[in-house]
């Protein structure tokens, strides 16, 4: 009997030890999906390693080639990543089956938003968007404050509009404009074919709770649309019928040689406009792009992002415990949040650290305050190219005065549905 018992304890504590082992045995693998990241993700997964003994493996596509290799390392079974990029939608229906809820993990609890998170058809959370861009309404305060106007007085379409023609009717005083120009040129079109564009569709799509690409549209918001196009452009020193030759160049100089006061663009202009044009970050501040819509003083910046993390489901649970706990120390550590910040800017959890970037600092207070992320709903355009090119057709021909409103209606929304049937 005592033989027996000496036997069973044995096995119990051999067992024991087994499952042990296992759980101590997690390891990760990162199929990173931005080559230029490659460095700072390596030496962060060495950090880790040396710090908790846990193997973090990080391996880079090939720029283009993510969805390629991730199917081909996908069928490597126990090989295959325990952590991958799901960009989008379309990303999370490709997967699926092979995405982790995260919904209560402790890494999730470090968000800040779920703005930048994708789900699946009965809201589980299977990917998290850990960076984001932003665009909006580029501001020299300085010059506000020499125009005797504040950015403390711009919180919706009326004030902004308010602001701007009281600039533009004393231009020639102040020896500067209020916008700069809304070029229809190529290099300049698609931050108003795209990005302003956004506006009316966000608000459409919010309204109706579309999610996916919808078949048609219904232009609910365009006379919003109308309203921001018209304050742009007459209230600018480049006329209206210039603007299908104006340039994306010629609209950043126009701000950064302080020509303007306003200039519609993203977090991506920073480095220009501190570095090539030399102005003061403490002059700058990004605005929400306001289009006259109800509530929109709690808007925050049209942001948006194709970064987001996803953990492999059908990887062991040591593994997948392990690659929860990588992440939860990304995000919360000195070392992880200093290369987040460094490598990607604002990231939506607790304790990011501050950019350099001050328009990312933007987008970041606007959350804190709790106002809503104006999410990108452009990314659902059929045919993208296609179809901006006839909204560009279309505000060319209107602002030049050799077309209406009408056109730039028809181009957005039957555009769509042409566009949609075509794709």
């Amino acid at each position: 009997m005592k033989k027996l018992f000496a036997l069973v304890l044995a096995v119990a504590m051999m067992l024991s030890m087994v499952s042990f082992a296992s759980a101590e045995e997690g390891k990760v693998y990162y199929l990173n999906f931005k080559p230029e990241a490659d460095e700072a993700w390596q030496a962060l997964a060495k950090t880790y390693t040396d710090l908790t003994g846990v193997e973090v493996k990080v391996v880079t596509a090939a720029s283009g080639t993510y969805s390629e290799t991730l199917t081909a390392e996908m069928d490597k079974g126990a090989n295959a990543p325990t952590l991958f990029q799901c960009g989008n939608q379309a990303g999370i229906e490709t997967w699926d089956g092979f995405l982790l809820d995260l919904t209560g993990t402790e890494f999730a609890n470090e968000l800040t938003t779920n703005d930048f998170n994708l789900y699946g058809a009965n809201g589980e959370l299977y990917a998290m968007g850990y960076c984001y861009e932003a665009f909006g309404i580029i501001t020299n305060k300085a010059l506000l404050e020499k125009a005797g106007h504040s950015v403390e007085e711009i919180t919706n379409f009326e004030t902004l509009k308010a602001v701007a023609e009281d600039i533009h009717a004393r231009k020639d005083e102040l020896g500067f404009d209020a916008f700069s120009s809304a070029g229809l040129d190529g290099s300049s079109s698609w931050r108003f074919s795209g990005h302003l564009a956004n506006m009316p569709l966000y608000y459409e799509f919010r309204d109706n709770g579309v999610t996916s690409q919808p078949a048609t549209i219904t232009g609910a918001y365009l006379d919003g649309f109308q309203k921001i196009w018209d304050l742009y452009i007459n209230n600018s020193s480049t006329e209206p019928s210039q603007l299908a030759s104006a340039t994306g160049d010629q609209s950043l100089a126009e701000f950064g040689e302080g020509k303007a006061a306003f200039y519609q663009n993203g977090t991506w202009e920073y480095a220009n406009l501190t570095g090539k044009y030399g102005m003061n970050p403490d002059d700058l501040v990004m605005l929400p792009i306001y289009i006259g819509v109800e509530g929109e003083e709690n808007a925050a910046l049209p942001c948006g992002t194709e970064n987001c993390w996803a953990v492999n489901s059908q990887a062991s649970e040591a593994d997948q415990k392990a690659t929860l706990d990588f992440l939860k120390w990304v995000v919360t550590s000195e070392e992880g949040t200093t290369m987040m910040a460094e490598q990607f800017g604002p990231i939506p959890f607790k304790a990011a650290k501050a950019s350099a970037n001050v328009f990312f600092n933007d987008a970041n207070r606007y959350i804190a305050e709790g106002k809503y992320v104006v999410s990108w709903a452009f990314n659902h355009t059929p045919n993208v190219d296609t179809w901006r090119a006839g909204v560009v057709a279309a505000l060319t021909q209107y602002s030049a005065g050799t077309g209406s409103w009408d056109d730039v209606v028809t181009a957005f929304v039957q555009g769509w549905a042409t566009q949609y049937a075509a794709q």
